[in-house]
């Protein structure tokens, strides 16, 4: 029994991420957590990884309304759609995207260490 093309499964839902607005890569090694204002988050809400086909999904929601803040579609593991921070296992740099082709990189982070290895493991389970 095959699913319908736009059957979407739910991997993973975290109920609390922070999203915090970053500058451009400071160096070729990679972004640190600690440059952001982490004690000020620019927006938090809830994060749903939702599997489709064969694409992995992240999407940014409102805890409340579940409006749409914005999408990181994953195509292949690792990706540059998602990459670990330097200095915290804890904070992620993700590539939001639109359906016009545009996109912008956002930092997100958990309040626990147990909520990043979740994430990890999600998206690395949908690519096995």
């Amino acid at each position: 029994m095959s699913l319908p093309a736009d059957f979407e499964r739910v991997l993973l839902v975290k109920p609390e991420v922070a999203v915090y607005k970053i500058g451009p890569r400071p160096s070729n090694k990679g972004y640190r957590a600690a440059d952001w204002n982490l004690g000020s988050p620019d927006w938090s809400g809830r994060m749903r990884i939702v599997s489709k086909g064969d694409r992995c999904i992240i999407r940014l929601e409102d805890k409340v309304t579940g409006q749409l803040f914005g999408e990181c579609p994953i195509d292949e593991w690792p990706s540059i759609a998602v990459e670990t921070v330097l200095d915290s296992c804890r904070y992620f740099v993700i590539r939001l995207s639109d359906v016009s082709g545009r996109y912008a990189f956002i930092g997100i982070g958990f309040t626990d260490r147990g909520d990043s290895f979740d994430f990890n493991v999600a998206i690395s389970d949908h690519f096995k």
